[in-house]
């Protein structure tokens, strides 16, 4: 009997740890699912702002990109949050990225004015593309060698909001762009050299011109070396919580009050921060004078 009872007792204590991993892995399972379905509401917004930009439905194309960089940034933080980070995760958040942030805002931008110029605006609009493909393989080739607190260059989804937001100034849920515009550009297509000599002012401050200017230049940062501010580290945040927090407060606040106008003002000053950081002194230098 006591032989027996002895192999009883082992029998339980072989079961109950196998009875442990297959929780541990099930609850590991779930929570790795997480990140990714994140993801795959980003993917899904940049996918539906392409049908509804080819479909004329201008305002909500810009309206689903902004809710991709939304997700975007969720995923991210919940990975991290639940250790779930993956070498399958990067990659995935890359290719939802390039469609989200690359291959919509440029279909939106050239659907809307670029389309203007002619050849010249369908080559804009790859240039965009093409730039946001070198940022995001160029962003995972070096996730393991570069500092967690920058970015190395114009992260996709703060250019893809500077552009979808430039747009969001023009266009309405009921309209496209500015009537009066369609007539100017309309004459820049016949007579393009008169419109830019004769009438400088209203070429330059025109909307089109705003639009390939700022897809031009958020893409040639992108792929830039110029250092932007990754707030992925919450060191800041806890060292002063009660200051981000009243920040955070204000920031929503006044995005309720204005949401177009304050999302396109927080997209331009970051995006203008790293400019202004080159021009700054760099900790330990010091101004030369003649």
């Amino acid at each position: 009997m006591n032989g027996k009872n002895i192999i009883d007792i082992n029998k339980t204590h072989e079961r109950e740890p196998r009875t442990e991993k297959r929780q541990v892995r099930g609850v590991s399972r779930g929570i790795f699912l997480l990140p990714n379905l994140f993801t795959s509401a980003s993917l899904f917004s940049g996918f539906y702002s392409i049908i509804a930009t080819f479909n004329g439905n201008y305002f909500y194309g810009a309206i689903a990109i902004i809710f991709s960089i939304f997700f975007d940034g969720i995923d991210g933080k919940v990975a991290r949050l639940t250790h779930t980070t993956s070498a399958f995760g990067v990659e995935y958040d890359s290719l939802s990225d390039l469609v989200g942030f690359g291959v919509a805002p440029a279909f939106l931008a050239y659907s809307i004015a670029l389309s203007s110029f002619g050849r010249v605006g369908w080559v804009i609009a790859f240039i965009y593309v093409a730039c946001a493909a070198i940022r995001l393989a160029r962003f995972n080739v070096q996730i393991d060698t570069v500092e967690k607190s920058v970015f190395n260059g114009l992260p996709s989804p703060a250019a893809a909001g500077l552009v979808t937001t430039t747009i969001l100034l023009y266009v309405t849920p009921s309209t496209g762009l500015d009537e009066d515009k369609k007539v100017l550009f309309s004459s820049m297509i016949k007579h393009p050299i008169d419109l830019i000599l004769n009438k400088p002012i209203d070429f330059i401050l025109s909307q089109h011109f705003t639009i390939l200017l700022l897809v031009l230049i958020s893409g040639l940062l992108m792929i830039s070396t110029v250092k932007y501010k990754s707030f992925k580290n919450a060191d800041m945040i806890k060292e002063k919580p009660v200051s981000f927090l009243m920040l955070a407060i204000v920031m929503m606040s006044l995005i309720v009050l204005e949401p177009v106008k304050m999302l396109f003002a927080i997209f331009i000053i970051y995006t203008a921060s790293g400019l202004i950081a080159l021009l700054l002194p760099k900790r330990g230098e010091k101004k030369l004078t003649i």
